[in-house]
């Protein structure tokens, strides 16, 4: 078993390799989303959206996936490491992973919500029906939404990954390199 918790002055005690892998595939398939997201409407009405807009659902499928396997692997057998910081720092870097993976979540179940009601082909092999066609206000509320909550995921995982650069070069603690 692989939960074991480590001080983090020592340089050597870092995650373990599947946590690390996940962690790198989670914001792999952020950025990948989000930049496809701000491509899709470049592409004509016809076969190059569609298949646009279908790498889009399958890479957010994919990380679906991957959240999960990284919460269920988290929950279990994933090595724990004392916080890098204690007191009002500790708990804000807490919150903010509790707050991505929230985030993350309601993202993927906007994304899934946002196939079914607006309808969707994938590849222009398997259509999903949509859920109401006449419902142009749902279909936008639900669009928008989307949308908010990806560009406040990049903020906030922009402000995480921040705070680990400064660990890295201001307090060279080795906070980072517990994650490489």
């Amino acid at each position: 078993m692989q939960d074991v918790v480590a001080p983090v002055g020592r340089a050597s005690v870092a995650y373990d390799r599947r946590t690390i892998l996940l962690h790198w595939l989670t914001a792999g398939l952020v950025v990948a989303l989000w930049g496809i997201a701000q491509i899709i409407d470049v592409f004509p009405n016809g076969p190059l959206r569609v298949d646009a807009r279908s790498v889009h659902i399958t890479l957010g499928v994919a990380l679906i996936v991957v959240l999960i396997t990284r919460i269920a692997w988290r929950a279990g057998r994933g090595r724990r490491l004392e916080p890098a910081e204690s007191g009002i720092l500790g708990l804000a870097a807490i919150l903010v992973h509790y707050l991505l993976y929230g985030l993350l979540i309601a993202e993927l179940c906007l994304g899934l919500a946002n196939v079914w009601v607006r309808g969707d082909s994938l590849f222009n092999l398997v259509t999903v029906p949509a859920f109401d066609p006449t419902d142009k206000a749902l279909r936008s509320t639900i669009g928008e939404l989307h949308g908010t909550i990806a560009t406040v995921i990049l903020i906030v995982a922009g402000l995480h990954a921040a705070a680990a650069l400064f660990h890295h070069y201001v307090l060279r603690d080795g906070v980072l390199r517990r994650m490489l």
